[in-house]
């Protein structure tokens, strides 16, 4: 077989195809990066140098420490396949908020019975008035870590340890989330339309596969509800939980559809970090969650895009349900924090949906070659001849992955990547 560039490649482990050889991915969470592997911002010579990296599936949702430019995003994909390696360009897929909203942000100061200033957002919205409070806890992250915004995001991962009045704070609160979290309206189709005006023609000149994050399904219910709050909405109020649901699936819906009508996009992609059974038993996940991603595969299809979905634990007992509702890809089948041996995880699901995963983030930074290297033959061999198989370390390279450990599992890939 001749070499295929890195979207063909990809796309054919998606397909169940013959590949030339195995993929392997990265996502990057602020990972740091050698001195040969840098640039300057903008290519100025007096710009910042760009020391970690970061991707735009980060957009409309993280605050991040530094700037992550589109040029950067394209810097990233260029330098991955200097190495070698396959990439893919992310696009965050935006939403829109009911445009007669309004809100206010206050801040009220630590005294000696609160330990933290709490961040106060008041929304106005058509039915009524909601408030979003969280504690400001400003510690030290470390460098290349994301940051606590100096405001109440809506869709934050911050939130939901620091919440004081979550968005979603009684069934009562259910209905004001259809005015803050819309379908894309007419600025953001136009949004997206610009951001792909750039992102295709250096796509197809390098190559690569596009990738949208354009649906938050569970994870958006946590972010609204905290954790307790939305596992406690499920099962004292069932019909303002599926309320919710339907809120969020709508809105999902019009992000999937505004990404897939696109030529340019090649898969579209759901968050499920906070959908696994470390927060929901398969009873509810089958009431809530499975008839949502059906629809969301289903309208995938439609157009002619892969679907994928994210999940990291749990995945024998949700994969084959996820398989069953129309999902291909597979994020993420991990062998050290999930349980899963890759040998079931092959019979379960290597048939069904491309698998993307095989090793784990972590084992990268004992920086052990023999760790990474049984790592990944055992990945290679249990589903590398399904041919719906990508090599990725679980789930990103974060601030604190050592690029040696990345290094490592470079070399031992191209030992392995054949197949043998």
């Amino acid at each position: 077989m001749g070499s295929m560039n890195s979207k063909e490649r990809l796309m054919a482990a998606w397909n169940g195809e013959a590949v030339d050889h195995i993929p392997l991915t990265f996502q990057c969470f602020g990972n740091p990066v050698p001195t040969e592997l840098r640039w300057k911002s903008g290519g100025q010579e007096d710009g910042r140098e760009v020391r970690r990296w970061y991707t735009k599936r980060l957009e409309h949702i993280h605050t991040l420490p530094v700037p992550w430019t589109l040029e950067d995003e394209f810097q990233r994909v260029r330098a991955w396949l200097s190495l070698g390696v396959d990439d893919l360009l992310d696009v965050s897929v935006p939403w829109s908020v009911h445009p007669e909203v309004r809100w206010t942000n206050s801040r009220r100061e630590a005294d000696a019975a609160k330990q933290y200033p709490v961040l106060v957002r008041e929304y106005q919205t058509p039915a009524g008035t909601l408030r979003h409070q969280v504690h400001q806890t400003g510690e030290e992250l470390g460098e290349g870590w994301v940051i606590q915004p100096n405001h109440v995001s809506l869709m934050e991962d911050f939130n939901i340890p620091r919440g004081v009045e979550h968005a979603v704070s009684s069934p009562e609160d259910v209905p004001y989330i259809r005015y803050l979290y819309a379908p894309p309206d007419r600025e953001a189709w136009d949004w997206l339309d610009r951001r792909m005006n750039s992102v295709v023609p250096f796509a197809r000149e390098q190559g690569v596969a596009v990738q949208a994050w354009a649906a938050f399904g569970m994870d958006a219910v946590v972010w609204l509800c905290g954790t307790e709050g939305a596992i406690l909405l499920a099962m004292d109020n069932p019909s303002a939980f599926a309320e919710l649901m339907e809120i969020i699936t709508e809105t999902d819906l019009a992000r999937v559809e505004l990404a897939a009508r696109h030529p340019g996009i090649d898969l579209i992609v759901e968050r499920g970090w906070y959908s696994s059974t470390d927060f929901w038993s398969p009873a509810l996940f089958d009431q809530f969650l499975v008839e949502h991603v059906s629809r969301l595969a289903d309208l995938s299809h439609r157009y002619g895009k892969k679907f994928c979905y994210t999940v990291t634990t749990g995945v024998e007992i949700l994969g084959p349900r996820l398989a069953d509702a129309g999902v291909d890809v597979l994020y993420f089948v991990d062998p050290l924090l999930d349980g899963i041996s890759m040998e079931k995880a092959r019979d379960l699901l290597g048939s069904r949906m491309c698998l993307v995963g095989g090793a784990n983030a972590i084992t990268l930074s004992a920086k052990d070659p023999k760790m990474i290297e049984e790592e990944v033959r055992r990945a290679v061999a249990a589903l590398g001849p399904s041919g719906r198989f990508i090599l990725h370390p679980i789930d990103a390279l974060f601030p604190d992955t050592p690029w040696e450990g990345v290094e490592m599992l470079i070399q031992t890939w191209r030992k392995y990547r054949s197949g043998g």
